[in-house]
């Protein structure tokens, strides 16, 4: 008989007390722990799945080698030639610039490493290095997800806001970079601003963001600089990153781009240098061979930043997708985007780079069935693989052309679960348990519901969902029947009612508002104040 079953037919009084122990127990669980003795947390360390062998790793780092030097890249900007080259790097009359071996390899040598990403707030810092995993948000949107209705509308500024409102209080979304592009604004100067400014006011961790062209880093960078109380505040502790698709995969620069970097790494803001290839259409279908154009792309990248200034922070951003080869279309959700992005963990940490590569990218509309086996999968793998920063991870749809709020809490819940499985099992001769067992065996009641034990590791050693079900089918049913998304939903109307970060004081949101007044566009009584 089960211990469940065993229960329901204890008596009366014995089904009290125990009911008043579950109370008991599920009052201790609700009671905050310290970060560094809860079951899950960022920074867990991963690394115990790799699809890719060691000698691999070194036929992919020597296919990389020899594209650089032999095939480079097309289409550099001034600016991107005379700093590669004045660095090391060859400019042909074929309009290509080429990558000798040992540029590459000093380059790699000298980038930096095992930095922090830093929060406004402190507490949310990440370390990036070695295995440590972290898990955030991503991408481009141009909708948002409204599950109650069952459709797709376009994006706004206001959704971005809120979407930063959930991912503040979410304990396993570690990062917000912006997930959606605010459609309501359509010129390019007061999207990059007021994308940035939503994200900023709206949570204390770190940011990623993009810009359009190079001229609306400035105003950013201004607006950055007064929130940190002057610009060096903001270059000792940059929290915000550029998320930067530098190139134009098959091995072409981008003009704009390169524009966007060279004023980012100049006004002290780390890069996400990103190479998104799309495996069977400007990547190799072989998946080998996209991690192989993946990691060159970055190099170069990476080539291109030290350039400028040797040893500024930079992500080994590579992202190659994967296309379902009977249409073309992308297929984020796939088991090949899955080996493929632990493929890419491993290589970052072949040459010892912080890495980020995307996961949870599911090609379902909305949250439902596939979307959390699509979800759960990419996810895991890559956190087991030990990716440093897992973009995309939490609320997308559609294969990155929907968000959904709901769906941030959600993956909350399973991205707790992906942490859980990261951390793994610790063997130590107290979680061998032979003393434990010896006690209940021979001296207590031949389980372990109570004992000491159990109690000291519920907290610390397991992990549990706030909105996923664990009822009984009687408890489920006494409580009308719920379902994960009716939850969810209710979970995002109590946090956009009553969240209103203050990290940003009033007075320095009046001193923004007074110096960019013409650009900022969300207003005050949306923000709570």
């Amino acid at each position: 008989m089960s211990v469940t079953a065993e229960m329901q037919d204890a008596p009366a009084d014995n089904r009290s007390r125990r009911a008043g122990g579950r109370e008991a127990r599920r009052a201790m669980r609700a009671a905050p722990l310290a970060d560094d003795v809860r079951p899950v947390r960022a920074g867990l360390e991963g690394g115990s799945y790799g699809p890719l062998k060691p000698g691999d790793m070194e036929r992919i780092h020597e296919a990389v080698l020899t594209l650089l030097e032999r095939v480079g890249f097309a289409n550099a900007v001034p600016s991107c030639i005379e700093a590669l080259t004045r660095a090391g790097a060859t400019y042909s009359e074929d309009g290509r610039i080429r990558f000798p071996r040992n540029l590459v390899l000093e380059t790699i040598q000298k980038a930096a490493r095992h930095f922090t990403l830093h929060g406004q707030d402190p507490k949310h810092d990440m370390v990036i290095q070695g295995k440590r995993v972290h898990y955030g948000t991503a991408g481009a949107a141009v909708h948002l997800v409204d599950v109650e209705k069952r459709e797709y509308r376009e994006s706004l500024l206001q959704d971005i806001y809120d979407a930063a409102r959930i991912v503040d209080g979410l304990d396993n979304i570690h990062f917000f970079q912006r997930p959606m592009v605010p459609r309501d604004i359509p010129d390019p100067l007061e999207m990059d601003f007021n994308t940035l400014y939503a994200c900023v006011m709206g949570t204390s961790k770190h940011v990623g963001t993009s810009f359009t062209v190079r001229e609306n880093v400035k105003p950013a960078l201004d607006m950055l600089y007064a929130i940190a109380g002057g610009e060096e505040n903001f270059r000792a502790r940059p929290f915000v990153s550029n998320s930067n698709c530098f190139v134009v995969p098959p091995m072409k620069f981008a003009e704009d781009a390169c524009g966007v970097l060279e004023a980012c790494v100049e006004g002290g803001i780390p890069i996400l240098l990103l190479s998104a290839g799309q495996a069977g259409a400007t990547a190799p279908a072989a998946i080998a061979g996209a991690v192989t154009q993946a990691v060159a792309e970055v190099l170069a990248g990476l080539c291109y930043v030290n350039a400028i200034k040797p040893g500024h922070p930079a992500i080994f951003g590579t992202w190659p997708f994967v296309s379902d080869l009977r249409t073309g279309a992308m297929s984020g959700g796939s088991a090949e985007q899955a080996v493929l992005t632990a493929a890419c963990a491993q290589m970052a940490q072949f040459y010892d780079l912080p890495g980020g590569s995307a996961a949870g990218m599911t090609d379902s509309k909305l949250p439902d069935i596939q979307s959390g086996y699509e979800k759960g999968i990419t996810d895991v793998m890559a956190g087991l693989a030990g990716l440093n920063l897992v973009y995309e991870s939490a609320g997308m749809h559609a294969s990155l052309l929907g968000f959904c709020l709901e769906s941030l809490i959600i993956d909350n819940d399973m991205l707790g679960h992906c942490l859980r499985c990261v951390r793994g099992i610790e063997v130590t001769d107290a979680a061998l348990s032979v003393d434990t067992i010896a006690d209940v065996c021979l001296n207590g009641p031949g389980h372990y519901l109570g004992h000491e034990q159990t109690l000291k590791l519920m907290q610390t050693e397991y992990f549990y969902p706030a909105v996923g079900d664990r009822f009984s089918p009687k408890e489920w049913n006494e409580k009308g029947r719920p379902d994960i998304l009716q939850r969810a939903i209710a979970e995002k109307k109590r946090v956009l009612e009553e969240r209103f970060p203050r990290h940003v004081s009033r007075a320095v949101d009046d001193k923004l508002r007074a110096m960019f007044g013409d650009l900022v566009r969300l207003p005050r009584s949306q923000m709570g104040g």
